[in-house]
């Protein structure tokens, strides 16, 4: 067998920085190393993995296909590592964990927390973006699992429904609609609408939600976080539907109001993803156990 792990980091790391000569500073190689080294993968592989295109590498069909297994590879080789080695010399064990940004910000903490009380000697590397990357990232055997605030489109992660997390309608105390002793749908339609980017788990739950009862959302503004569209609401510029994990401070002194509508209870699930065929470590077993057994 000519393929090896060493070439398939430095396939990795080429991907990641686009260049041999990135990569080299990476995996602490020389440049020409770097390159030798991709070259005879390709050639093991008799097959080219990358596109020149100018001074940068850009994966092909057949890097694209490569990538995930040379990731899942290493993920299995770092994780035997950590795990066979003796207790004196390797004491850490290592977690990459994504959270998207409502779960990241507030309910993440708490997870790890309780995590480090259990295990003291542990490792964390923890990614905070939309739903969307992070389910991408744990696909890509980049994350060991993720948390995220929407149903998961990956056809190869598993994804377990998770907590029951409550989205309110709200607004800036001083704000019109909040003086309301209820707010109707047709007022609802015309307000002004703060909401997350597409691929935000709040996103696409809110449109998944409402629009079922108000058809139509007039005005809209995208807003690249949950904490930007809360400090907007307060100064008394539009309305927007958030978890209670994002308002409940807020909330509690008065600077943003709940909206009364005749609107159902909106809710959502939280959900937690592995890959189906990702090794599983004691330490992300832990971390799976710890986060079925979590309550608010």
């Amino acid at each position: 067998m000519r393929l090896n792990l060493r070439q398939l980091q430095i396939f990795c790391a080429i991907h990641d920085t686009g260049s041999t000569t990135a990569a080299a500073a990476l995996v602490a190689l020389s440049q020409s190393a770097t390159s030798a080294a991709l070259n005879e993968l390709e050639q093991s592989l008799e097959t080219r993995l990358f596109d020149r295109v100018g001074k940068r590498l850009v994966l092909n069909d057949n890097g694209r296909a490569l990538l995930p297994q040379a990731r899942q590879m290493l993920d299995m080789a770092r994780h035997i590592e950590s795990d066979l080695r003796p207790a004196a010399a390797s004491p850490r064990r290592y977690l990459r964990i994504g959270a998207s940004s409502t779960i990241g910000n507030y309910v993440l903490p708490r997870l790890v927390r309780r995590l480090r009380d259990a295990m003291p000697n542990l490792r964390l590397e923890v990614r905070i973006g939309n739903s969307r990357e992070i389910a991408s990232l744990v696909a890509g055997f980049q994350l060991d699992a993720g948390l995220i605030e929407a149903p998961c489109h990956e056809a190869q992660l598993n994804a377990e429904p998770w907590l029951v997390d409550e989205l309110l309608l709200v607004a800036g105390a001083d704000h019109p609609l909040a003086q309301q002793a209820e707010v109707g749908l047709g007022a609802l339609s015309r307000a002004e609408w703060l909401l997350r980017e597409p691929g935000s788990g709040t996103r696409e739950e809110v449109e998944h939600l409402l629009l079922r009862h108000l058809h139509d959302l007039g005005e809209m503004h995208e807003v690249g976080s949950s904490e930007a569209i809360k400090n907007t609401l307060v100064q008394g510029i539009g309305v927007s539907c958030l978890s209670r994990w994002v308002v409940g401070d807020m909330l509690d002194d008065g600077r943003l109001r709940v909206l009364a509508t005749e609107l159902p209870p909106l809710t959502r699930r939280f959900f937690m993803l592995r890959h189906q065929d990702k090794f599983v470590s004691a330490a992300l077993e832990s971390f799976w156990r710890l986060c079925q057994g979590f309550a608010h």
